[in-house]
């Protein structure tokens, strides 16, 4: 009994110790919190059954990349009537030449017919009411010329019309075939998947997560009187938990300071624990894959 007494004070001793340890260690930072990566959730910007979604939870996406469609179908039958009706109506455009030339021919004879007359008047053989009449021809000739020739251009220019009406549905339907393809916005790893293959989609509904987690950054907490020591763009060491291994230091920098104080989240620890109200900061690092969303780190400014 007395060696088993012994031996109890001891455990106590070395567990104390271990824990004094810690919360020394602990101590040594200015502020905890916890990592965050920039997410973003892609919706459909479409309507209908989804004809691929090649993604898998976890795998590493490039920002821009195509990575699966709705379907196009009915959007690409709507397309190609659209241009069936552009080529009608290019059909009916009528070229100015070759519409007045009969016109311009009669008008022309009738000049000629005006230079003989006007001889025969010089040589007293022809009298002028026969060149009054050709004269009177050639005009009425000219004023029907410049009508069918105004009346074929504002034919023509209704058709252009027509055609540009038909260009702009064109490419409001090429913007809707664009928006049936799912493209991840940013470089990052799938963090979930709500959609599968096959499944009806409509506008807005969401897709899947994404993630940056390359580019990460430590959501802490500051005290007042440590605010004024804090600024943006200041270099600071950031470390995360590694376990029984110890912790990985990265080189950090202020991204982000709020300028609202928040009372103490109950998860995270300051170095003064006697605040009530705290500053959010937000610290931007580099990734090397080892952190993960939702870990623990500290701060030291």
């Amino acid at each position: 009994m007395m060696k088993s007494q012994g031996i109890l004070p001891a455990v106590m001793l070395l567990g104390l110790s271990v824990f004094t340890s810690c919360t020394s260690q602990r101590e040594d930072f200015d502020a905890t919190g916890a990592f965050e990566a920039t997410e973003v959730v892609i919706s459909s910007e479409a309507s209908g059954r989804i004809i691929a979604l090649n993604i898998q939870e976890g795998d590493a996406l490039v920002g821009g990349g195509e990575y699966g469609l709705v379907d196009t179908v009915q959007l690409s039958l709507k397309k190609a009537q659209l241009y069936a009706g552009i080529a009608a109506a290019r059909s009916r455009i009528q070229d100015v030449e070759t519409q007045t030339a009969p016109v311009r021919e009669q008008i022309a004879v009738l000049k000629k017919e005006r230079e003989r007359v006007m001889n025969l008047i010089a040589a007293n053989v022809a009298n002028t009411k026969q060149l009054d009449d050709i004269n009177s021809n050639i005009s009425i000739q000219g004023k029907q010329l410049a009508a069918l020739e105004k009346t074929i251009i504002q034919a023509n220019e209704a058709i252009e019309a027509e055609t540009a009406s038909l260009n702009t549905q064109i490419a409001q339907i090429g913007d809707l075939i664009s928006r049936c393809r799912i493209v991840s916005p940013l470089d990052g790893v799938v963090l979930a998947k709500y959609s599968q293959q096959g499944e009806l989609t409509s506008m807005g509904k969401p897709l899947f997560k994404v993630a940056d987690i390359d580019n990460m950054y430590l959501r802490a907490y500051i005290t007042a009187g440590q605010l004024t020591d804090v600024r943006l763009g200041q270099q600071v060491r950031v470390f995360a938990d590694s376990g029984e291994k110890g912790r990985k230091e990265y080189s950090g920098t202020v991204a982000w300071i709020s300028d609202k104080a928040e009372f103490t989240p109950k998860a995270i620890k300051t170095r003064d624990e006697r605040a009530n109200l705290v500053y959010a900061v937000k610290i931007a690092f580099h990734n090397d894959g080892y952190v993960k969303i939702g870990m623990y780190g500290d701060v030291k400014f």
